[in-house]
């Protein structure tokens, strides 16, 4: 990106070029084809990895049954899956600033690859519960996200980084289904095998496609402070102009949803009365209207409206999602509910994740995407405790309005402060 310091003379060029080399992102370095097949790879390397976690996310309650692990017990191995990915996000985040995103992604594959090996070699609950530990470094989506950071232009960045939502429905359909018929017809290990090759497959098409650079050398530099895991850095981050305040909104907004999310499984048994096989059909609907409305809609609307106006948007229609789910009483309400919900929980998480990015200096874009990544395991940490609280005591009428509450004081907020939204251009 151009600094833009040239003397008045030559100002009208410097400004030329700095258009330029805007339009082609910071990755200037590389063709505009070249970047287009690297992001393209990017979105494969991101659906292959959906695709080999939902699987194993269907499997894992029924091989964890059959190895004599209680509610309980499973309630604390995804606990601690949380917790690791949780400390876990914000150092990927710093490792792919400090040593590239080919280098996270290629560690996050094999990552997963380590997953899947214990996975299948888990015989034991004690084995069960060390296979999570990889998960600390599990972390596609991010990786991907900073591949796409670094390739686009801040004014396309909303509109490719919501295209990911294609490839989260891609893969809760496609590893929903795979684990379902894979663990019925060859038995509970065979997906974690299908997902040891698959994660191999998946680091092999990283070292070949994704270039060791993704930005102009200029781009890359030593930070003052490089340890891996530093709480100076997060609250240096959040002292850039409007990053505390979008962050807060993030994390607040979508809160109830993911409440609500976390408790699904027992919701849809006990309130929506849903076998096994209905309730699979219904998160297949959810991964079908996530791939339509982030796939297509969102980057449509980036292009058309102001990031804030889509963040005020969003927050609107969580209040109104919220009443209709506190009013829902049979599994076609919700469906109907569940269309403006993905709509809101979709443009809350492209835009949010486009704002902070933009925000913080490019050296410092994969520890925000790191933090950003934090959110939905602090809720899978924090959710059981709460959301179980909440429904136990007050019923599922609790979530809505719960996500009515906040999302409506969110709303009220957005549009009374002015957040500061400023365009990092230098480090």
């Amino acid at each position: 990106v151009s600094t833009m310091n040239a003397n008045t003379s030559s100002g009208g060029e410097e400004k030329a070029s700095g258009r330029r080399n805007e339009t082609l992102g910071e990755s200037g370095c590389l063709g505009e084809a070249k970047r287009g097949q690297v992001i393209r790879v990017a979105y494969v390397i991101a659906a292959l990895d959906l695709t080999f976690l939902f699987m194993q996310m269907g499997v894992t309650p029924y091989l964890a049954r059959s190895l004599g692990l209680d509610s309980v017990g499973f309630g604390y191995l995804q606990t601690i899956l949380g917790v690791l990915q949780l400390v876990g996000g914000y150092i990927f985040g710093r490792f792919a600033d400090q040593f590239g995103a080919r280098a996270a992604l290629i560690l996050s594959c094999a990552s997963g690859s380590v997953f899947f090996l214990l996975m299948s070699l888990s015989s034991s609950i004690p084995l069960l519960f060390l296979s999570r530990l990889p998960g600390v470094f599990m972390h596609g989506i991010p990786g991907a996200q900073k591949v796409i950071t670094d390739m686009t232009a801040p004014s396309q960045r909303a509109g490719a980084l919501g295209k990911l939502g294609f490839c989260f429905g891609v893969g809760i359909i496609g590893g929903s289904a795979m684990g379902g018929v894979l663990s019925t017809k060859f038995g509970v290990y065979v997906p974690a095998y299908v997902g040891l090759v698959g994660s191999l497959i998946n680091t092999l098409i990283t070292m070949v496609w994704i270039p060791s650079q993704t930005k102009p050398k200029s781009d890359h530099h030593v930070t003052e402070h490089s340890d891996l895991f530093s709480i100076r850095e997060i609250l240096r981050l959040m002292e850039f102009p409007g990053v505390m305040e979008v962050f807060l909104v993030k994390v607040f907004a979508g809160l109830p949803t993911g409440l609500f999310m976390i408790m699904f499984s027992i919701i849809s048994m006990d309130f929506f009365v849903l076998e096994a096989v209905e309730s699979g059909y219904l998160m297949s609907y959810f991964g079908v209207l996530q791939m339509v409305v982030q796939g297509l809609v969102v980057g449509k609307l980036a292009s058309y409206c102001t990031e804030m106006t889509l963040l005020r948007l969003s927050t609107f229609v969580f209040a109104g999602v919220g009443l209709g789910m506190a009013l829902m009483r049979t599994v076609w309400h919700y469906c109907i509910v569940a269309v403006p919900l993905v709509f809101a929980f979709s443009t809350l998480a492209t835009i949010t994740d486009s704002i902070l990015t933009k925000a913080v200096p490019s050296s410092d874009t994969g520890a925000m995407l790191g933090i950003c990544a934090s959110v939905q395991p602090l809720t899978r940490t924090v959710g059981p405790t709460i959301g179980g609280v909440l429904y136990k005591q007050f019923g599922v009428s609790s979530f809505g309005y719960l996500q009515l509450m906040v999302n409506l004081g969110l709303f009220v907020y957005l549009l009374k402060s002015k957040i500061p939204l400023e365009e990092m251009k230098s480090k």
